[in-house]
């Protein structure tokens, strides 16, 4: 398994979050946020000195954890696709092939699809499209992400345990379902009072998912720990904050017990990382 993280929940700065992946021995980057700046608003002069601190320390942006389609996808879908545009560029920049999104705050199937389909159409060539299933977006449950994916080939899943156990989705089943349509997945898991708890202490079924996961040659595995209030939060949050008191006081402290708890799973199921 290859092991890739939200540094931003140890440090709203480039450098804490360089540290953070370094320490843990992780070496690639699911970019969202950088110094208060979303991906979608930072220039391409800082991306370029973004790669450039990364390149010194042998780190690697996987995916763009973009926050396209988690919005109103009847508000000025122009300015949407403008953003979008400007994430596509800095893709490349950064030498990544993914990007993160979502299937916007609707129920209307057909009005969801057509503005992922807009966004496929703009997407140039070797960039894949990701859709995380999450709370309150067309894509919550596993029948409307596999509606997704059937209708739009191209769109690949990013399966996300604790977001389907927070919609009360089983997580077996929605395996079972969207297997075949899973690029990588989202390591984050929940009880059933909607707490988000370290891999492997809730109800997600992270031991059985991961063992899936590596049965069908999965390789990439992103941490999203999601185990205190971090710098964004509230805003990718629709609003909202964590559902429950935090157990940690440190950011830090906090993204390294996520790390922990994933490598303990993975060293029960025999996983090499």
């Amino acid at each position: 398994m290859r092991l890739c993280a939200f540094a931003d929940e140890a440090s709203n700065e480039l450098s804490g979050q360089i540290d953070a992946l370094c320490r843990n021995n992780i070496k690639l980057l699911e970019i969202r946020g950088v110094d208060g700046e979303n991906i979608k608003d930072i220039s391409h002069a800082k991306i370029k000195k973004i790669k450039n601190e990364l390149d010194k320390n042998g780190l690697k942006v996987w995916s763009l954890g973009s926050p396209m389609g988690k919005n109103d996808p009847e508000n000025d879908f122009a300015g949407q696709l403008k953003d979008f545009e400007h994430l596509m560029e800095s893709a490349q920049i950064l030498g990544c092939t993914r990007i993160r999104l979502f299937s916007f705050f609707t129920r209307d199937e057909a009005l969801a699809l057509d503005r992922l389909e807009r966004f496929l159409k703009v997407a140039p060539s070797g960039i894949l499209l990701c859709h995380e299933n999450e709370k309150g977006i067309f894509g919550d449950t596993w029948q409307n992400c596999e509606k997704i994916h059937k209708a739009l080939p191209e769109i690949k899943a990013i399966f996300d345990p604790a977001n389907f156990v927070q919609c009360d989705v089983d997580t077996k089943e929605a395996w079972t379902k969207l297997n075949p349509y899973v690029d990588y997945m989202h390591i984050k898991d929940a009880l059933k009072t909607k707490q988000v708890v370290p891999c492997g202490m809730g109800a997600g079924n992270l031991e059985y998912l991961l063992g899936e996961y590596a049965k069908k040659g999965g390789e990439v595995l992103t941490l999203e720990p999601h185990l205190m209030e971090f710098y964004g939060l509230s805003e990718l949050e629709n609003g909202e904050s964590l559902s429950h008191t935090p157990v940690y006081n440190d950011t830090n402290v906090a993204f390294d017990a996520g790390v922990s708890a994933l490598k303990c799973t993975l060293d029960k199921l025999n996983l090499k990382y």
